[in-house]
């Protein structure tokens, strides 16, 4: 029987197999990974901006604040849905309210980047967060074996959103010591329920790694699109045309190859267990960042060629150099060094070392690019002699 077939206003929220066949990302699912790439966006604009403007520090600083908000809404409701969701009315209702606190954190962006404020993002945030509170008290009341792990995780949430609301009562000069402490408590939660009493959760391997896979493709896109507005912007004003387009299908080339090499291994043999599966899905904040972050530095390389930034080349290729270099890193980490060995293994952490150098030069877009289509090079044929050497010998 189908989620649809069996749907109604309220169902038993019991935990769902952790080998159920034929599991997929739900339209619900998409929807909300939809509305949370609005508040992706709105974080990497002001990140070009800051950039471009030279105010380079403050604008990673913030960034990576509001980052963290959204990314970890998303990933707590993303292990959630794979081990609860009933597709009821009521599930879909909460949901959507986690939706909405996305769109307050989104309208709330551009006043933290510009002047420090984060009472907006700081209450969009809540509103997720308790949202999925309602549904951990649903889990407990109706999943009897789990029941301690989903009082765990709703007590947990819910302490530390309260901590969150009291820091914006606190001086200006708290801000960045109580974030970074906040954050470690968000952290330990999901680390402390698991280990709960019944624990841990039936989250489903293939699906999650599905969910995270979607999520994904959908921020290495705000790269493309960025891509897309530098020949849009060399068409429309007549000038630059070359470069621009040489910088549009670097950019293209960069998105690709970084896409193959997230795709080229199974990723849910991975989530085998609990200490693992919470390195990979916490490993995923540097992943989807520095996606999102690559189309920001494209942006920031567009405008210094047309001459509208007010920084150097160097600090112009660094836009692009380092999220691809952090990127590289936490694939090669979770990916690759946990299923292969020889060379190999080595190109990831070399290829990122030089992608770092590759400012210093003339045209380090182009020059990224051709190192991470090596890189794509070197994994596929690293992939078929591994595959080769596993085959039994022909009679």
């Amino acid at each position: 029987m189908t989620n649809q077939e069996r749907r109604g206003w309220l169902t038993p929220m019991r935990a769902r197999s952790a080998d159920e066949g034929h599991r997929a990302a739900t339209p619900l699912e998409l929807l909300f990974d939809l509305c949370f790439v609005v508040a992706v966006a709105q974080a990497a604009l002001p990140l070009h901006h800051a950039i471009t403007e030279n105010h380079v520090a403050h604008g990673v600083g913030a960034y990576l604040m509001v980052f963290f908000a959204i990314w970890w809404a998303w990933m707590n409701f993303t292990w959630f849905a794979s081990a609860y969701d009933t597709d009821d009315d009521v599930y879909r209702i909460t949901t959507l309210v986690q939706i909405a606190g996305a769109l307050v954190l989104a309208a709330g962006v551009e006043s933290a980047f510009e002047g420090g404020n984060y009472t907006t993002i700081t209450l969009g945030y809540v509103i997720m967060r308790l949202a999925l509170v309602t549904q951990w008290l649903r889990a407990a009341r109706n999943d009897r074996q789990r029941r301690r792990v989903a009082l765990s995780y709703a007590a947990g949430i819910t302490i530390v959103q309260v901590l969150w609301l009291i820091r914006l009562a606190l001086p200006d000069s708290w801000s960045v010591p109580l974030f970074v402490l906040l954050v470690v408590a968000e952290l330990l939660v999901p680390a402390l329920a698991e280990r709960a009493k019944g624990g841990p959760t039936t989250y489903h391997p293939h699906h999650i790694a599905e969910r995270y896979g979607l999520f994904t493709i959908i921020v290495l896109g705000e790269a493309v699109a960025s891509a897309t507005i530098a020949v849009r912007t060399g068409v429309d004003e007549g000038e630059h045309l070359a470069e621009l387009v040489t910088l549009a299908v670097s950019g293209l080339v960069i998105v690709f190859a970084l896409w193959w090499l997230y795709f080229e291994r199974p990723a849910h043999r991975l989530l085998t267990t609990l200490r693992t599966s919470l390195l990979w899905g916490y490993g995923h904040y540097f992943i989807f960042a520095a996606a999102a972050a690559i189309g920001a530095g494209i942006g920031v390389v567009v405008d210094y060629d047309m001459h509208h930034a007010e920084i150097s080349g160097t600090v112009a290729g660094y836009a692009i150099a380092i999220p691809v270099a952090i990127l590289l890193v936490p694939i090669w980490l979770l990916h690759v060094r946990p299923v292969q060995t020889g060379a190999g293994l080595a190109a990831y952490p070399v290829t990122a070392a030089l992608v770092l150098l590759a400012p210093f030069g003339p045209a380090p877009v182009t020059v990224i690019a051709v190192l991470l289509a090596a890189l794509v090079a070197i994994t596929v044929a690293s992939a078929r002699r591994t595959a080769g050497a596993a085959e039994p010998a022909q009679p």
